[in-house]
């Protein structure tokens, strides 16, 4: 038994997601992750970012909960901004906003978890 909350978990979860998206990102250089993903030194940066907050905020459960509602709603605003004409400034396009959209949506629902596993 790890002594780790399931928020901690989830954070530690999507930390690495962000990693998988950055470390992608740059690999992919000037063109799409997988394909379908716009990507960007910018974008890279910001996920990489993401992806060290996660790792560190994940140590207590609080913070790992900051992590996870604050993160969701910040990719929420990366959505609100690719839908809108408002987000002509970084590189997002159909695919990205639906990514934005699952991803601070399910940020937000993780903090949701019980704290604890049941025994």
């Amino acid at each position: 038994m790890s002594g780790r909350t399931r928020v901690q978990d989830a954070a530690l979860l999507v930390s690495a997601l962000f990693l998988v998206l950055a470390v992608g990102g740059f690999v992919a250089g000037g063109s799409s992750l997988f394909g379908l993903f716009e990507v960007s030194v910018l974008l890279n940066l910001v996920h990489l970012a993401f992806a060290v907050a996660g790792a560190v905020l994940a140590r207590t459960p609080g913070s790992a909960h900051a992590f996870l509602l604050w993160g969701g709603i910040a990719s929420l605003l990366l959505w609100l901004l690719g839908v809108s004409s408002l987000g002509g400034w970084i590189p997002v396009d159909y695919d990205d906003n639906w990514l934005h959209l699952l991803l601070g949506l399910g940020m937000i629902g993780l903090p949701a978890l019980p704290r604890r596993a049941a025994v």
